[in-house]
């Protein structure tokens, strides 16, 4: 059997690498003063039928719990989020820098850099209403793919403002009801044929297509971009009035992190969501917010196929899954005494492996050079004493069983 289609099963080298990202997101959401929470998996139905607009609802993993009640997967933390701050903000200073990996579901259909589920790091700040807090979190995500080892020349956030296009509807008269549908088509307008989305916009495709050509102006923007290049980071950003983001509860600046060659998706995406926390507490509750995320999916499509990236991940990979001490047991004898030793071995922190079954000396040695072991420990016909090997060297030294802890300590010190 397999796993279900837009499902994966994560073998040891696929497990390393969803390891390494997760360790890379905490690492950068800690640096910038964020603190971990998460949610559970399963919410009530009503919490993305009424906040996540109807794309997202048309792609629920839902059903009837035993209960009698209406539930889903969750196909985003975004609500979950505003969920548990409406009912517990009082508990924590403002602003909350929260970040969360959670692992969400949607059914769509699956196709490159996008699966039924994935793992995504969602980073938010909630009760902060200043800009300075928009153009944290985008120097956040900016920081966050620069850490797997890309650069200005890899990647751009284009960054703009749901409030441009929410004036242009005012302006034009669309009527309130059907500007979900308009920003999100407006938002697929770069994905799709011209002719699509000049249909759906109808008499609004002409000024539409306008500001596409013109570009928008915005003191706002400009402002965001200033400060990015305040911190050295301006070349990984550029004001682009195309981004709209398709999620409903956007409500000012949005952005989204692109590949500058135009191979994946979108890497990751966001903005301000400063009515969300207010509709979800019947308006007892209002909290600014802003946030985004980004998936493994893509993410880790774009580091296996930069060669400095995967250089980077392998690197560490290597030093994080080599074994430090192979224990050979070339006198079955001495068992009793190398599984002691190998006790007090990883008492003290050691990464050791051994053969469990009796196994001649040769192929216990080839396991240890597979293992990527530094040394090796024998124990046959010498005891008390043991060889201590170096496996790059193939240097080998007889060591009272007693004084190997202190002889690998000053080894490695």
């Amino acid at each position: 059997m397999q796993p279900l289609t837009g499902f994966r099963d994560f073998l040891p080298p696929a497990c390393a690498e969803r390891n390494y990202i997760f360790s890379k997101w905490r690492e950068t959401a800690r640096g910038y003063g964020f603190v971990e929470f998460d949610g559970p998996l399963l919410e009530e139905l009503d919490l993305y039928k009424k906040k996540s607009g109807d794309e997202i609802v048309r792609q629920l993993y839902e059903f009837v719990d035993k209960g009698g009640r209406p539930v889903a997967l969750r196909p985003e933390m975004t609500p979950t989020l505003a969920r548990i701050v409406a009912a517990e903000h009082r508990q924590f200073r403002k602003p909350l820098k929260w970040f969360s990996i959670p692992q969400v579901f949607r059914y769509e259909r699956p196709q490159r850099g996008r699966l039924r589920e994935h793992f995504q790091l969602n980073c938010d700040i909630v009760g902060e209403e200043s800009p300075e807090a928009d153009t944290e979190l985008i120097a956040l995500a900016i920081d966050v793919v620069r850490a797997f080892g890309f650069t200005s020349r890899d990647f751009v956030v284009r960054i703009s403002d749901r409030e441009f296009w929410t004036e242009l509807l005012k302006l034009e008269k669309v009527p309130p009801e059907r500007w979900e549908e308009t920003l999100q088509t407006i938002d697929k307008s770069e994905r799709e044929p011209r002719e699509k989305t000049q249909e759906r916009l109808g008499k609004l495709a002409g000024p539409v297509f306008e500001i596409f050509e013109k570009g928008g102006e915005s003191a706002k923007l400009n402002k965001i971009i200033e400060n990015l290049r305040m911190r050295g980071l301006g070349d990984f950003a550029t004001i682009d009035v195309r981004i709209v983001r398709g999620l409903a509860y956007y409500t000012g600046v949005v952005f989204e992190v692109f590949d500058r060659g135009g191979k994946f998706r979108a890497i990751a995406g966001g903005g301000r969501y400063d009515q969300l926390i207010a509709q979800l507490s019947d308006n007892a509750i209002s909290l600014p917010a802003l946030g985004f995320a980004i998936g493994d999916v893509v993410l880790g499509e774009m580091i296996r196929s930069n060669p400095a990236a995967r250089e980077q991940m392998e690197r560490i990979f290597a030093s994080e899954r080599a074994v430090e001490i192979y224990v050979v047991i070339a006198k079955e004898d001495q068992r009793e005494h190398a599984i002691a030793m190998m006790q007090q071995l990883r008492d003290r922190g050691y990464r050791v492996d051994y053969s469990l079954g009796e196994a001649k000396v040769a192929r216990q040695f080839r396991l240890a050079e597979q293992t990527g072991a530094r040394f090796a420990i024998v124990f046959g016909d010498e005891w008390p004493h043991v060889g201590l090997k170096d496996l790059a060297t193939a240097k080998q030294e007889s060591i009272a069983h007693d004084k190997v802890l202190a002889r690998l300590a000053s080894i490695s010190a």
